[in-house]
C-alpha cells in the first residue's frame, strides 16, 4: 500500500523525476505558461503550489528552499517579488489547466498549465499594451513646424546654390574649349606650313636629279653621234 506516498513515478529513476519537474517548473515561472501532458501537467501543479507558498511566506529560509529546486535565480528574485501581489489573497489554486486534446504522433493527450493572475493584474497588462495618448503642447508643436520649416528652407537654399555653380561651370567650360581649338589651329597651321616646306624641297630635289639626268642622257647622245665618223676612217684605211 501506498500510504503518505504522493507523486508519480512516470516510469522514471527519482533523480530523472526530479531534474525534469525543476525544469519545467523554472520553465512555468519564467514563461508564466507551458503544455505538457495532462499526467506531468497534474503532477507539476504540485511543485508550483510548493513553491508560491514559499515565496508568499518570503523569508530568507523560504527563499533558499526555492533555490533548492528552481534553477535560475532570477525567476526566484522574480516569484518573490511578485508573489505577494499576484497570490496574496489566494489561498490555494494557483495555476489552471486546460486540455487541448490529443498529441499527432503517439495521440496522448495533451493540456495547457498556466499561472492564474488576479482581475486587478490583468486589467495593469491592458493598461501597459494600451499606451495613452500624451498631450501635445502647442509650443512644442510651434517649435517643431519652425524648425521643419527652416530646414526646408536651407535645403531649397542649397539647392539653388548647386544649381547656380553647375551652370557657372558650364558657362566657364565652353571657353577652355575655344582656347584648346585655336591651339588646335595654330598646330595644323604650323604643320601644314612644314609640310608645304617639305614638299618644296622635295620637289627641287627631284627637280636637280632629273636635271642630271636629262645631262647624262644628252652626253651619252653625243657620244653615239660621233662614234660612226670613226669608222669611215677605217673602212678608208683599208681602201
Amino acid at each position: 500500500m501506498r500510504h503518505r506516498k504522493a507523486g508519480l513515478k512516470l516510469n522514471r529513476t527519482s533523480s530523472h523525476r526530479d531534474a525534469m519537474f525543476r525544469n519545467m517548473v523554472t520553465s512555468l515561472f519564467k514563461h508564466q505558461r507551458i503544455r505538457t501532458t495532462d499526467v506531468k501537467a497534474k503532477e507539476l501543479r504540485r511543485w508550483a503550489d510548493n513553491l508560491i507558498t514559499l515565496a508568499k511566506r518570503g523569508d530568507l529560509h523560504a527563499r533558499r528552499q526555492a533555490l533548492s529546486i528552481v534553477r535560475e535565480k532570477e525567476v526566484v528574485h522574480k516569484l518573490f517579488a511578485e508573489a505577494a501581489e499576484h497570490y496574496g489573497d489566494r489561498s490555494g489554486g494557483y495555476t489552471r489547466i486546460v486540455k487541448l486534446g490529443r498529441r499527432p504522433g503517439d495521440a496522448a493527450p495533451i493540456s495547457l498549465i498556466e499561472l492564474v493572475l488576479s482581475v486587478d493584474d490583468k486589467k495593469k497588462k491592458i493598461k501597459k499594451k494600451k499606451k495613452a495618448k500624451v498631450p501635445i503642447d502647442k509650443k512644442s508643436a510651434d517649435k517643431k513646424k519652425e524648425i521643419k520649416e527652416e530646414k526646408s528652407v536651407e535645403k531649397k537654399k542649397a539647392l539653388e546654390e548647386d544649381i547656380e555653380k553647375k551652370k557657372a561651370d558650364e558657362e566657364e567650360k565652353p571657353a577652355v574649349v575655344e582656347e584648346k581649338d585655336e591651339t588646335k589651329v595654330e598646330q595644323v597651321k604650323s604643320d601644314g606650313k612644314a609640310a608645304l616646306l617639305e614638299s618644296d624641297t622635295i620637289s627641287e630635289d627631284a627637280e636637280g636629279i632629273a636635271g642630271d639626268e636629262t645631262l647624262e642622257s644628252a652626253e651619252s647622245e653625243e657620244t653615239e653621234v660621233k662614234k660612226p665618223p670613226e669608222k669611215t676612217k677605217d673602212t678608208e684605211s683599208e681602201a
